[in-house]
């Protein structure tokens, strides 16, 4: 029985690779020289050992994930990319591709989709043109988490995202003040770093959540105006935190959106307000998305809407 085994461990020690294996590690060899670098693979594959400048430990675990998930075009780009990556970071104190030690720095911020260009990052769509990003620290100085990274990780994507926001809930506290923007009043949320907009999610924390909802412009990634959902009002409501994030957009630049949201439901809705020059003045339209257009119509039919003394008869 034990030379059976012997024969039959020498039989699944020589079982060929998969192809898929053999071309990303000649790949990664290729590019490593090209970088000045020699490199020696660990013997299970996880690992990928940088000799040159100065020598680094690249992980492959979620590369070798990432790169089964795309098509080899994207490979070469892929890996310099990886590799790239991995150097620019050798001095990090914190070995990303280990969840035990970035878990209590994992964070989100909220970036617009075009700021993003092509960078690969971890995150979800907010709304078509907001995206949740998953960064490893604080404020300003957190930097966006890989895909690749994510891949060393026993939770997915979209579980990291929730312990970064739940880290948020319970590290950071907003301020709320009460404010008024020609006539309508609102409350701002500020917090200590650019993730203040994963409050959302908690915002019947700070202030009561009406049925129908809140208006939000988020200025910047550490702030939230908020306007009530409670009446005809609304309309100007929107008109004036369009104007304010629309200035605050065009003065400051760390600002993040000039567009006014609707959050209702555990969901972010953009309502589209685009502002028009006609005959010398400047007016807003308002393209509102139909579940928000019916709850504008549901408020206009409520009999305290209409002007005193109009009644709903004939």
């Amino acid at each position: 029985m034990r030379l059976f085994r012997r024969h039959r461990d020498r039989r699944t020690e020589a079982l060929p690779r998969p192809i898929e294996e053999v071309d990303l590690d000649s790949l990664l060899a290729l590019v490593a020289d090209s970088l000045g670098y020699a490199c020696a693979f660990d013997p299970g594959g996880g690992a990928l050992t940088l000799t040159g400048p100065r020598r680094v430990v690249v992980r492959l675990a979620g590369l070798r994930a990432e790169a089964l998930r795309r098509s080899r075009e994207d490979w070469p780009v892929l890996v310099s990319e990886h590799l790239a990556h991995a150097l620019a970071t050798a001095d990090e104190p914190l070995d990303a591709c280990d969840l035990d030690q970035v878990r209590p720095m994992l964070r989100t911020r909220i970036q617009l989709d075009d700021d993003l260009d092509s960078a690969r990052v971890v995150g979800r769509h907010l709304t078509a043109d907001l995206v949740e990003v998953l960064t490893i620290g604080y404020g300003p100085a957190g930097r966006p988490v890989r895909p690749e990274e994510v891949g060393c990780w026993p939770i997915t994507a979209a579980q990291a995202l929730d312990v970064a926001l739940e880290n948020a809930r319970q590290d950071e506290r907003l301020s709320v003040t009460e404010g008024d923007l020609g006539g309508v009043a609102v409350r701002r949320l500020t917090g200590p770093t650019t993730g203040a907009a994963a409050h959302l999610r908690r915002l019947g924390d700070y202030l009561p959540v009406p049925s129908d909802g809140v208006l939000v412009a988020l200025p910047d990634p550490a702030t939230l105006i908020v306007h009530p959902v409670e009446g005809i009002g609304v309309v100007r409501a929107i008109e004036r935190l369009r104007l304010f994030a629309q200035r605050e957009f065009d003065l400051r630049a760390e600002a993040l959106s000039p567009q006014v949201y609707w959050w209702h439901g555990g969901r972010l809705s953009l309502i589209r307000a685009d502002l028009v020059s006609q005959d010398g003045q400047t007016r807003l339209v308002v393209a509102p998305p139909p579940d928000f257009a019916r709850v504008l119509a549901a408020m206009a039919a409520r009999p305290e809407s209409r002007p005193d003394g109009e009644s709903g008869d004939g």
